[in-house]
This record gives C-alpha cells, structure tokens and sequence, in this order.
C-alpha cells in the first residue's frame, strides 16, 4: 500500500523565521518556506516538513533527526564555531566528552545531540558506525 509512496516526517517549532535560520543559515540545509512552513531538504530523501505551533509547541523529547557525518569531531567542532551547543551527559547509560561527544567505542557510532532553537533534539553521528 504504501511502499511506492514518498512518505515524510515533520516536527514543530514555536518560532518559524528561527527555525528557518538554524536550519538554513547555521546547518546549510536547503530550506524553503510555503503555506507558513517550512520544507528541508536532506540529501537525497524526503523533505522534512516543519510546521509551527506557537504557545502550544513542546519540543520532543526525543531525537528528531539524525545527521550521519564523516568526522563527528570535526562536524563538532564546525557547528560549536557557529555557536551551536552540545548536550552534555553524565549517567551510567551514557557519557559525553568535553565537546558532548558520546563515543562509540565498538558498542555503537560516535554520536552528539544539539538542540534546534525550538529545543527539538537532533544528532550528529558517525556515517561509518
């Protein structure tokens, strides 16, 4: 039924000329504005659609796009150079160096979460892993 279709995912934001900028401007995504959202295109997939919901918006709590990258480290570093902002971690389950990169370590992908103006969470990781 739905093998054939171009499904996509979407997320809300509570600031749409915000969003448009970080994703833009700050990730040097391809994004364009229509019908008051926004679409960003990533790679060869599917658009993202992100719709605002103003008063009512609460980030996810969750990862909401993944990036897969060459260099963890290196894209790390790109994206704090533009003042983005690493999450830090300190559990049992989960630790995080000084630049907020969790490493693999054979058990996984080297791996860094960010957050997007909104507060929804995204990642870096490692393309390899």
């Amino acid at each position: 039924m739905f093998k054939e279709n171009h499904a996509f995912s979407g997320f809300s934001v509570d600031d749409l000329q915000k969003a448009k900028a970080f994703y833009g401007d700050t990730l040097g995504l391809d994004v364009t504005e229509n019908n008051g959202m926004l679409q960003i295109k990533i790679g060869n997939s599917s658009n993202v659609l992100v719709y605002p919901k103003g008063g009512a918006h609460i980030p996810a709590t969750y990862t909401v796009l993944n990036f897969p990258v060459e260099d963890v480290e290196a894209t790390v570093d790109g994206l704090t150079s533009k003042g983005v902002q690493f999450e830090r971690y300190d559990t049992d389950d989960l630790k995080t160096d000084k630049k907020g990169i969790a490493r693999g370590d054979g058990r996984g992908p080297d791996i860094a979460w960010f957050k997007d103006p909104a507060g929804n969470i995204l990642s870096v990781l490692d393309a390899e892993a």
